[in-house]
């Protein structure tokens, strides 16, 4: 397993966060008298004020437990800045409202602003000594004593997109490095493929040889039956092992564990969202919604109001997209690219070393100025929220599809449409337009098959990060 930092410092940590919330609440309790001068509540005077000693211990205890319900102490999880910050931000959240709920219950002396101001210094703090953190441990990645050798076994359509992925910048800042290939089928081997290290039955030379640290068996279904030799010719080498599952070919909306006739079995159909489940989202799209449309009016008819005044009319792009069952609807954005961009689509289109159409990329001559910056921070994705209100699209899920890349799917291909469509989804937060959602259809199938509501606000907050960074989008 990967872990970004050992159990010592994860210990470290706890301790850390632990005296920061103490150092941070004693400081508010000094600085009471000062904070009263600027806010309209009766005055404490200098030196009269002061926290039960309970407070130290019950507030850094609660906020570190709650911290630690949401994996931010687990080495193995967010390796990414992104999902390190976002656990940061839910588990601070939660904190927060347990600790006013704590006041509420016992000591009522301590002002709102005191409470909010404590809240967020302590947010801050946390934040960034993990900034800090985070830059020392990359740097420290770059020597070539940390660097963690994979090999994968299986050159196939799974063992590429391992490979893809562990090439991913974020991969790399963790000293993970990639080594090559094995696999049996001829054509795939020198001089056709230089990352072909050799057949499957040299693994145990080449984990020797190449100093190898895990072994990834990324077989398609076919070949399964390779895994048993294999794993005994690696089972007294210092390697760990990864099975990836060729799930894709299954066709599956969710695999759950249940008891058939006595017997455990997996269930490899298992209807995606339970009727509670639905309920829930649902419920939980509308009020979101109409919370971020009470600040998101007033920015979308400025932004309309400028689209209107640099490029015309239309504002609004309206295009059909495939929904949940395929169903057909109309999605809105705000226009970003110029009136006459289907005429100059075959100029713009690319075409990938696979043939594969690539409908985005960055120096696409289509998009306005305005259209680039819009496209940046996602602003044109705002009039998204009427199709949620509407019930065609939900706040979380797989990005809707164009009808002509749908009809181009494979069957398994077809099962991200379980459930509804969403403004954003693993796939958004995992690379956005640099990863063409019509071939990582993957990263859907994941979100489906691990659909839950905590997972959906982990994407929101996610979400965020990302669009700040303005990364991956065009």
């Amino acid at each position: 397993m990967i872990r970004r930092f050992s159990v010592n410092f994860a210990i470290f940590s706890i301790f850390v966060d632990g005296f920061s919330i103490f150092a941070i609440l004693w400081l508010n309790a000094l600085i009471r008298p000062f904070i009263d001068k600027f806010l309209p509540v009766k005055p404490v005077p200098l030196g009269t004020f002061s926290l039960p000693v309970v407070l130290y211990f019950v507030f850094p205890l609660a906020w570190i437990a709650i911290m630690a319900t949401f994996s931010v102490y687990d080495g193995s999880k967010n390796l990414r800045a992104v999902d390190e910050f976002t656990s940061l931000t839910l588990g601070s959240m939660i904190a927060g409202i347990g600790l006013a709920g704590i006041l509420y219950l016992t000591y009522r002396d301590i002002s709102r602003a005191m409470f909010l101001i404590f809240e967020l210094m302590t947010y801050l703090v946390l934040l960034t000594w993990r900034i800090i953190a985070r830059s020392i441990y990359r740097q420290r990645n770059q020597t070539a004593e940390r660097v963690r050798h994979v090999l994968i076994v299986g050159a196939g359509p799974v063992g590429i997109e391992v490979a893809k992925s562990l090439c991913q910048p974020e991969w790399q800042e963790h000293g993970v490095k990639w080594i090559g290939f094995l696999d049996d089928d001829p054509k795939k081997q020198p001089p056709a493929r230089e990352d072909v290290l050799g057949p499957l039955n040299t693994v145990r030379q080449v984990v020797l040889e190449k100093h190898i640290d895990d072994v990834v068996l990324a077989l398609p279904l076919r070949a399964h039956s390779r895994l048993n030799e294999l794993t005994k010719a690696l089972q007294d080498l210092p390697v760990h092992t990864w099975v990836v599952p060729d799930y894709f070919q299954l066709a599956l909306h969710q695999a759950r564990l249940a008891d058939f006739a006595g017997i455990p079995m997996l269930d490899l159909r298992a209807p995606a969202l339970s009727e509670y489940q639905r309920q829930i989202k649902r419920l939980f799209d509308l009020i979101v919604t109409s919370l971020m449309l009470i600040p998101g009016l007033p920015v979308m008819g400025v932004l309309a109001l400028v689209i209107w005044a640099m490029d015309g009319r239309p504002i609004l792009f309206r295009q059909k997209r495939a929904g949940e069952n395929g169903r057909l609807f109309t999605l809105y954005k705000f226009r970003t690219m110029f009136p006459n961009a289907e005429e100059m689509f075959h100029h713009a289109v690319e075409i990938d070393a696979q043939g594969n159409i690539l409908h985005k990329h960055p120096d696409d001559p289509r998009i306005t100025p305005l259209g680039r910056f819009l496209r940046r921070f996602s602003l044109d994705e705002l009039p998204q929220f009427f199709n949620i209100l509407v019930g065609s699209m939900s706040l979380v899920g797989p990005r809707p599809e164009l009808p002509e890349l749908v009809a181009k799917y494979q069957p398994w291909q077809r099962e991200r449409f379980a459930i509804p469509q969403g403004l954003t989804g693993w796939w958004q937060i995992h690379g956005r337009s640099d990863k063409p959602m019509h071939l990582h259809t993957e990263e859907d199938l994941y979100y489906v098959q691990n659909y839950s509501f905590w997972l959906d606000i982990q994407i929101l907050i996610m979400t965020f990060w990302i669009v700040m960074r303005g990364k991956g989008a065009y």
